[in-house]
């Protein structure tokens, strides 16, 4: 078999999922219930997000909260500021993509 094979979680409850990481790229599910997400932290590498499912709220930098439903994807530079919410009732589902892989 030349291909790898990678399984995400299909769940209601929170988690962060690092399905693939390796010198290419980081591959992360997560899931958010209401009022959950990351802590806030600064980007250790482009960032590519897509929302899956839900309502993503981001704050980037200084900037203020901005929404991003499903369907969405954003590219966030390395070394932003990220708080990563969800403020809605609905489930939020994002695939997070690092690439290039952060080094070190």
């Amino acid at each position: 078999m030349v291909e790898q094979v990678y399984k995400f979680s299909m769940t209601q409850e929170n988690i962060v999922e690092k399905l693939i990481f390796d010198e290419n790229i980081n591959y992360i599910h997560a899931v958010f219930n209401t009022d959950d997400g990351l802590p806030e932290h600064d980007s250790n590498a482009n960032v590519y997000m897509t929302v899956l499912q839900g309502t993503l709220s981001i704050g980037l930098d200084e900037q203020e909260f901005h929404e991003y439903t499903a369907g969405t994807v954003l590219k966030i530079p390395e070394k932003t500021r990220m708080n990563v919410r969800n403020r809605c009732q609905d489930k939020l589902e994002l695939i997070i993509v690092k690439a290039p892989a952060p080094q070190a």
